[in-house]
């Protein structure tokens, strides 16, 4: 079992930066990939970026390509997502993910934390 629990969401103004921390509880946070996906008002969830069990292997979403980078720490059982040059269509809520393999299918992530709310003005 996993718990995951998102910080370091906000208001920020477009072009301005937030980093988003993912702390997970257990000793075995380094047997998982770890994900971001984010869900705006009235959309589906989408998938934002992964990373491999130890840190080695990296995938973006097309949309937050050369903005965004993902990052963990496994002795500190926390994963990151740098996220520069928001843009308002970047609003939405941040969720954190950890599963078997670094992968943009929610599906595939057997635990999510409660999410964190970004929000970028114009």
């Amino acid at each position: 079992q996993v718990q995951l629990v998102e910080s370091g969401g906000g208001l920020v103004q477009a072009g301005g930066s937030l980093r988003l921390s993912c702390a997970a509880s257990g000793r075995t946070f380094s047997s998982y990939a770890m994900g971001w996906f984010r869900q705006a008002p009235g959309k589906e969830r989408e998938f934002v970026s992964a990373i491999g069990k130890y840190g080695d292997t990296t995938y973006n979403a097309d949309s937050v390509k050369g903005r965004f980078t993902i990052s963990r720490d496994n002795a500190k059982n926390t994963v990151y997502l740098q996220m520069n040059s928001l843009k308002p269509e970047d609003t939405a809520v941040y969720y954190c993910a950890a599963g078997p393999r670094n992968t943009g299918t929610a599906g595939v992530y057997d635990y999510w934390g409660q999410g964190t709310q970004v929000t970028v003005s114009s």
